[in-house]
């Protein structure tokens, strides 16, 4: 599994006006491949009036599945722009869909190239880009009277503080990065001087804005 990637934050769409043509840049987060067709089959059935429906998906860890469709448009100046827009940009598990209603102007090869990758950029701009970081889960056990303490440091610390849970004793939910649990386990020990129980969960996601 990867520790780290880019993604984008959610579904969304943004429009933009070009010599009077609509381009309108529809965005997804998609694991898998048939996510991605169903989306894009979707946005075409939405706008089913459009002149066309471009698009572009890459996914897997190592970006193995990639696809890029013009639909209609001349070869190579629409899917394959917003696919380079997702490989410019870092983006796994992605897929972008750019509809076009024609205005009337013809806007020539390289006209339509810059204005597929700028809708799809600007569209994955507006909804916005996470980064996902494959972390540690911890729980810390502690009393009460050191609450105080341990959670000014957490929040102070490179780790991350999730939660906490108040029962008879105290749980702070914690993560950090993989690898690093002797260290984490070290700098509890240490900060509670031994008075604290350290457990070790899975491991998931976290995101944050980019």
């Amino acid at each position: 599994m990867l520790t780290t990637y880019f993604t984008v934050k959610t579904e969304g769409s943004h429009e933009i006006v070009i010599q009077k043509s609509r381009f309108i840049g529809h965005v997804k987060r998609v694991e898998t491949e048939e996510e991605a067709i169903n989306f894009v089959q979707k946005i075409k059935k939405e706008h089913k009036d459009a002149t066309h429906n471009c698009s572009a998906y890459m996914i897997g860890e190592h970006d193995l599945i990639q696809k890029a469709s013009d639909d209609g448009e001349p070869s190579g100046t629409a899917g394959v722009p917003i696919l380079e827009v997702l490989k410019k940009k870092g983006l796994k598990d992605t897929a972008v869909v750019v509809t076009r209603y024609f205005g009337g102007i013809k806007l020539g090869a390289g006209g339509l190239i810059r204005a597929y990758s700028g809708s799809a950029s600007q569209s994955i701009d507006e909804i916005g880009v996470v980064k996902r970081q494959l972390m540690q889960l911890a729980d810390i056990h502690i009393d009460y009277t050191l609450l105080g303490k341990v959670e000014n440091e957490l929040r102070q610390s490179a780790y991350t503080l999730r939660n906490i849970d108040y029962a008879d004793r105290v749980v702070l939910h914690a993560a950090f990065q993989s690898g690093q649990e002797e260290e984490f386990q070290a700098y509890v020990t240490d900060m509670t001087n031994a008075q604290s129980e350290v457990t070790f969960g899975g491991q998931e996601y976290i995101e944050e804005d980019v």
